[in-house]
This record gives structure tokens, C-alpha cells and sequence, in this order.
């Protein structure tokens, strides 16, 4: 329904009725997916060029979004403004590319032009529009024709259903072709690389303390001996190693702290904490940072494993990673 100015309800009922309202639309969406869907995402993943997302009004800026999140998401994407492409950004396409071309009307003045050339320049067109049998209806290779639903909202006008539609079916399709190239948080890190998301995306190598840096002790080793060493490397945790320098245990602060009355006569391996929680140097921030959460601590010796055991080559803190928290 599209609730009115009229209606007697509050504030937070008629909020939540516009969302509720939403919400069903994006379910009626769902569920009338079909074939052309899965011919945009193979036209998607099979495109030699680039990806051009484009359309105007509100329907422009949820074009801008889309390309956004494919850019993002290992798809080469780039917002075509509708009105300046027949002012000569149809420049910036070429055969190989895939468009994309979003108008609620389907007919849209602008769009003849941007149709007949990328037609010409045998570029795909998918098309999102809300409307069947028209001008950009007609010209999808793959067409997407969105549910008939009225626009939330008084008086119905302001476009409100139908670009939440248009954008979450950018995003069904932007996610679909994601998981069908196979990119991971890996390679999404590498194109994300700012802000806390990136942080989070980095590899832990290249936040980890190494060389000298790596606070590590004898399992042999003095307690005196292994303070000094905890002491001078300022992380309130050392590696425990054995003869062949494997990693077989950790002493932090803490256990410092717990068993001090037994004096610093003992040799480390009998204060140690055994099997600690480890991380590899091209395991992500984000995983590190689900041990710390998961175990409530607060340093992982970084190692490589090599069949006879995990050699030391970094520590991660977890005030090493501010940004990420």
C-alpha cells in the first residue's frame, strides 16, 4: 500500500509502513527472477571491456551506485551520465563493452540516441526498467522489467519503490557476478585498500613487527633472561621456541603477572602458555582480529608452517590495528 499524508498513524508507524512497503516489493522482485538475470550475468562475466552503467534522474544516481559497487567488486565499471552521453561521452564506449541502462519509463527521450549507438558499436544492452514493451524493453539483450508497484509515500510521486528495486537488483547482480569470477576478500582488499573496510582487507605481513623486532626466548631460558628480552621489545608478549626455533608456546604480561610468586628462577617453557593462537603473514587483519575477539587477547605471533612445525616471522598487536577496530 502507499500510505498518504492523510492517514491518522505516527511518525514511526508511517516510517516503518514505507519500509514494510519496501520490503515487499524487493520480495516480489526475488521472486520474478528469471533467464533474463542469468543472461545479464553471463554477458557481465564474459565482457572483454568495460562494464558502462548509465541513466537519468534518480535512475542516474542509481546507476552511479551500481558501477560503484562492480568497480568495487572486480568488475572494470563506469557511470555514463545519460545527458551528457549525446553530448559526446558516447566517446568513452567501444565494442567489447557491456551497458547497462536503467529508466522506470523505459522511454525516456535520451535514451534513442544512446540506444542506437551502442546498437551500432555492438554493445549488449541490459536493460532495468518498469515497464514492458518499451523502447528500452525492446532493445535489452538481456531485459529486466521490474514488478508493477506503486511508489511509497504521499501522493505516490516522488520515486522511492522503484529505485530501492533498481538498486538492489544492481546489487543481486553485482554479488552474483562476484561470486561467479571467484573474487575473494583478497582481491576485493587490493581494491579497497582505504578507510577501516581496507584496513580490515590488508594482509597482516603488512602490519606485523618482524626481523629484530619479533620478541622471542629459549624454551631453556632463564625467566630473567626472557623479562629483559619481553622488556626491551615493548609488546607485553614474547614467543616461546624450541632448539630448532619452532614456536611451542607464548608468555605475556599476564602470565607474567599470574605467576610471579614462583620467582625467575624457572626456565621459560614452564611458564609458558602452550599451542598458542597463530596467524599466517598473508592471512587477513580481518581474521586476526576475530581471534582477538574470539580468544579476548591481544597479540598473535605471525608464522610459517612448514610440515615440522610454525616458525616465528612476525607479531601482530592489536593496537597495530586502529583503523580496523
Amino acid at each position: 500500500m502507499a500510505a498518504d499524508r492523510s492517514s491518522p498513524i505516527g511518525v514511526l508507524e508511517f516510517g516503518r509502513a514505507i519500509l514494510h512497503d519496501e520490503a515487499r516489493a524487493l520480495d516480489a522482485l526475488a521472486d520474478q527472477l528469471g533467464s533474463p538475470f542469468e543472461k545479464a550475468v553471463e554477458l557481465i562475466c564474459g565482457c572483454r571491456g568495460k562494464l558502462i552503467v548509465s541513466g537519468l534522474g534518480k535512475s542516474g544516481h542509481v546507476a552511479r551506485k551500481i558501477a560503484a559497487t562492480f568497480a568495487s567488486t572486480g568488475t572494470t565499471a563506469v557511470f555514463l551520465h545519460l545527458a551528457e552521453a549525446i553530448h559526446g561521452d558516447l566517446g568513452m564506449a567501444a565494442e567489447g563493452d557491456i551497458a547497462i541502462l536503467i529508466s522506470q519509463s523505459g522511454e525516456t527521450a535520451e535514451l534513442e540516441p544512446v540506444i542506437d549507438h551502442f546498437q551500432h558499436a555492438h554493445i549488449p544492452i541490459i536493460a532495468i526498467t518498469g515497464h514492458a514493451g518499451t523502447m528500452l524493453d525492446h532493445a535489452g539483450t538481456a531485459s529486466l522489467v521490474l514488478p508493477h508497484w506503486p511508489e511509497v509515500g504521499p501522493e505516490s510521486v516522488a520515486p522511492t519503490t522503484s529505485s530501492t528495486m533498481a538498486l538492489a537488483l544492481g546489487d543481486a547482480l553485482a554479488m552474483t557476478v562476484m561470486r561467479q569470477k571467484g573474487v575473494t576478500r583478497t582481491d576485493f582488499g587490493r581494491l579497497h585498500p582505504g578507510g577501516s573496510l581496507g584496513a580490515r582487507l590488508k594482509p597482516v605481513r603488512r602490519l606485523m613487527h618482524g626481523g629484530k623486532s619479533i620478541p622471542l626466548t629459549r624454551a631453556d631460558s632463564s625467566m630473567h633472561d626472557t623479562v629483559v628480552e619481553m622488556t626491551a621489545k615493548r609488546l607485553g608478549v614474547i614467543g616461546v621456541t624450541d632448539e630448532l626455533g619452532y614456536l611451542v608456546g607464548v608468555i605475556t604480561d599476564g602470565d607474567l603477572r599470574r605467576n610471579i610468586e614462583r620467582g625467575l628462577e624457572h626456565s621459560a617453557g614452564e611458564f609458558m602458555t602452550r599451542d598458542p593462537k597463530t596467524v599466517g603473514p598473508d592471512d587477513l587483519i580481518d581474521d586476526a582480529l576475530v581471534l582477538f575477539d574470539e580468544y579476548k587477547i591481544t597479540s598473535l605471533f605471525v608464522v610459517k608452517e612448514d610440515g615440522r612445525g610454525k616458525k616465528p616471522v612476525g607479531v601482530l598487536h592489536i593496537h597495530d590495528c586502529p583503523a580496523a577496530r
